[in-house]
Formats: C-alpha cells, structure tokens, sequence
C-alpha cells in the first residue's frame, strides 16, 4: 500500500488517475467491538480539530471549542461503502431523535476512490440517503488524520466537555452506542427524551447482509489490491489486453474477458462486450462502478449462472438484468429472493470505458 496521494480531474478516469490510494491501515469490513457497560467507558483524549475539512455540507465549519455543551457523535463514511450504509438509518435516527436535546452528529467523508473527491458526487449522494446533519469534506485526509482513524464506517462520541468517551469501528453495536449517547447527554443535563432505543427500516443497501449465508469477501479489481484473480491468462497492467473466458472458477475467484485495462485501482472495459465473471456465495452482489466521465452512460447486463436474474435482480437492473451506469457509485447488481449457494455471477458491458472498481455481498 502506498501513502502517496494521486490528484483526480473531474472525470475521476482510472485509466488516468484512477483512485485516492489507499492508506496504511485502513479496513472496511471489520470485527465487532465488544464495548463495557454504560457509565464504565474511559476517557480516551479530546475531540480532535476539523480544520482539516476541504469544506462543509449542511454546516458552517464547526470547531471543537464551538460544540462545548453538546454531544458530539463523529460518523467516519464513504458513500461508496457498503459497511457504512448499513449503519446510515441509526446514524440518522440518532440525529434526528437527540438534535434538539443537545446532540451533533457530524459525517466526516473521506474518500477512497477518486471519483469520491468529486463534492457535486457527494452532495447527490448525500442526497440520495438522506444525510441531513454536518458533513465535513475529508478530501485530503486531514480529519481522518487528526483522528488517527482507520477504519470505514468509525464513529466517535464525545461527552459535552469535548472528552472522547465512546468508539466503534465497523457495523453493529447500534444499542450499546445509542446508550452512551443517552448516558452523556443526561451527564450534560438533556431531559424529556425518549429513552427507548431508536427503531429503523433500513431500505435497499441499509439492509443488513445475510451473516449466515455471506462467504464472499469484499474484492478489489485494480492490480494494487486483487485477491482471486484467475484469468487463464496473466494479468497485464496499465495497458489494454484481450482475455479469454474462463472454462471454470472457484469459489471467490474472478476474471474479465474481453479487452480490459487493469489499472492500479479499477479494471476499465476497452472494447464493447468485455464481461467480469466472479463465482460467489452470498444473498447479494453490489459493485462500486461508474462511466468514464459524469454525465456519460454505458448499459450493461448481468447473468446469473447464465442466465438473466429475474426475481433475484438487484434494485439496479431489472428482472432481464439490464442496467445502465450512469454514476459512480456502488450498484446492487443481484438481491437472490430464495434460498442462497454458491453461483456464478457476470456483468457484460456493452460499450466502452465503464470503470469497475470493488465487489462486495452481503
């Protein structure tokens, strides 16, 4: 993994510039956090500056000092993760039940493919999943930093004299963090809440994964993270290459056919008809993917063991399995409806330039 930091132009093209770099460290499916009981949680240091910010959405900048006599709940998000999303409903519900009884919560975005970098990709998909409260724009890193953080999602909670009370990386741990807020905004003097947990209805990519049937790991396709590779032929980066297909995978193995570029973050389709075959066990398949440019589309389709998903069809193609890319974004490409094995995915992309960036299930 690199530290160096690739600038993007607006396109966010991976066969130029491809993605931000990865940085040392960082996780984005991690293990659950045991916490203690409410009232037994340590000070672990004071609430870091965002004057690391690049900019602000749904705020002027905040300081630490300017949030003094409140609680201060820091959600660390891509908009591309799936991990985050599925914590996105509580995050909200946490906001939209304690706000006026002495709660901020803040999204901290901090990207990590290039095309995130893009604010106008940010504020539509904030949009998009209804993120009403603070969001500073992490472009460069510096929040994430001042943090120390490593992890996508990662919330902090500090207590109304800016102490850090509270963390948990990862998903999970909803009621035991929704209490410490509790807690701590009772320490702040907050009455007349509610103190039942929050209640959610998480919608399509908030839908918690299929834990007992998930055996697919998150997948990376750029050559600088991509585990499973098993093309007949090696690969060839930076530079176009026509694959065959592949007689047969195993479990968790992929490989393009067709002409492909595998950049260092991406694989990037260069011929029409270029298809990504990925052999799965899971409920669901989403892939972070885009066009080359905004405000260009490329129409794709997928298969599922040959044959269009019908019922099993993500929420971005249809029953045939035809979609069209149009953002950069993650994509739900299957949703299986009935009993869940081990199958054979593929997407084909039926003209130039899509970019294919990670595959996660769930």
């Amino acid at each position: 993994m690199s530290d160096d930091q690739n600038t993007t132009d607006d396109t966010g093209s991976a066969a130029n510039q491809a993605t931000q770099p990865p940085r040392p460290g960082l996780l984005r499916s991690v293990a659950h956090h045991l916490a203690g009981d409410p009232g037994e949680f340590p000070v672990e240091g004071h609430l870091p500056s965002f004057e690391g910010a690049t900019g602000w959405l749904n705020s002027e900048s905040l300081t630490p000092g300017g949030l003094r006599g409140r609680v201060v709940v820091v959600d660390f998000w891509t908009y591309t993760c799936i991990n985050w999303l599925r914590t996105a409903p509580y995050v909200k519900a946490w906001d939209a039940k304690y706000r006026d009884v002495g709660l901020t919560a803040i999204g901290v975005h901090t990207p990590e493919f290039g095309f995130e970098q893009n604010v106008d990709n940010v504020v539509a998909q904030s949009h998009t999943f209804g993120v009403e409260y603070p969001i500073a724009i992490d472009s460069n890193y510096g929040v994430w930093e001042a943090f120390a953080n490593h992890f996508w999602p990662a919330i902090y909670i500090a207590d109304a004299e800016g102490r850090i009370r509270y963390h948990h990386f990862g998903e999970g741990e909803y009621a035991m963090t929704e209490m410490v807020m509790q807690q701590l905004l009772l320490d702040a003097g907050a009455h007349g809440f509610d103190p039942d947990l929050v209640s959610v209805e998480p919608k399509g990519f908030e839908v918690p994964a299929d834990w007992s049937t998930l055996r697919s790991p998150e997948t990376y396709l750029g050559y600088g993270r991509s585990p499973g590779f098993a093309s007949p032929d090696h690969a060839r980066f930076n530079e176009p290459r026509t694959y065959p297909e592949p007689s047969s995978l195993a479990l968790n193995e992929w490989a393009p056919s067709g002409t492909w570029t595998l950049a260092q973050y991406a694989a990037v389709v260069d011929e029409p008809g270029g298809r990504i075959a990925f052999r799965f066990h899971a409920r669901d398949v989403n892939l972070v993917m885009g066009p080359p440019a905004r405000g260009t589309s490329v129409p794709f389709r997928v298969l599922l063991d040959g044959q269009p998903p019908r019922g099993n069809h993500g929420f971005d193609v249809d029953d045939q399995g035809n979609g069209t890319l149009a953002e950069q974004r993650l994509h739900q490409l299957i949703r299986q409806a009935g009993p869940v094995g081990e199958r054979l995915f593929e997407i084909e992309f039926l003209d130039v330039g899509a970019e294919a960036y990670c595959f996660t299930f769930g």
